[in-house]
């Protein structure tokens, strides 16, 4: 049984859970029923996933470089950039994330509403990268076992980003 009919098979409190943790299940459904009906492999919403998991990679890469340069425009533009990447997948904390750095980027807070200064949006983002990074990982590693497929490991990105994301060496 492939992941795939595995996930299928889960009984619904398992999807809720999995909702709750993860993906918003009816966005991901959405991009399954664009699968072909006889394609076991899924190899429509897999290349989506892929491609989505490559470009949130590179995104993440260019907002530590923005952050350590402390380029607010730049995180604000490459955090709505991934926050609708990640709704069309699904993947809702690294959305709800994107979300927030998209705000803190124009200085708002993390609802939009009111204003922060730019050292404690700045002390916000890397929070919010901190955690949109860690929901990366683990939408990756449940996407891959859907999948059955190897969608990269965590050493690129911990020794790309962790030394930029301390609040120490931004300030």
């Amino acid at each position: 049984m492939s992941g795939n009919e595995d996930y299928r098979a889960n009984s619904e409190e398992e999807e809720e859970d999995l909702s709750g943790e993860i993906l918003d299940l009816e966005a991901f459904n959405q991009l399954l029923s664009m699968d072909d009906d006889n394609d076991e492999d899924c190899e429509f919403s897999r290349g989506i996933v892929q491609n989505y998991l490559q470009q949130a990679k590179t995104t993440f890469a260019d907002m530590s470089k923005a952050f350590k340069e402390k380029d607010l425009s730049e995180l604000s533009s490459l955090g709505h950039f991934l926050k609708g990447s990640s709704a069309t997948i699904g993947v809702k904390k690294v959305q709800e994330c994107c979300k927030h750095i998209q705000y803190l980027g124009k200085l708002h807070n993390i609802n939009g509403q009111g204003s922060v200064d730019k050292d404690e949006a700045l002390k916000l983002i890397s929070q919010e990268m901190r955690v949109g990074m860690e929901e990366y990982k683990k939408a990756r590693e449940f996407l891959g076992f859907f999948y059955e497929a190897d969608f990269g490991s965590d050493s690129d990105e911990e020794s790309a980003n962790d030394a930029s994301l301390k609040p120490t060496a931004m300030l």
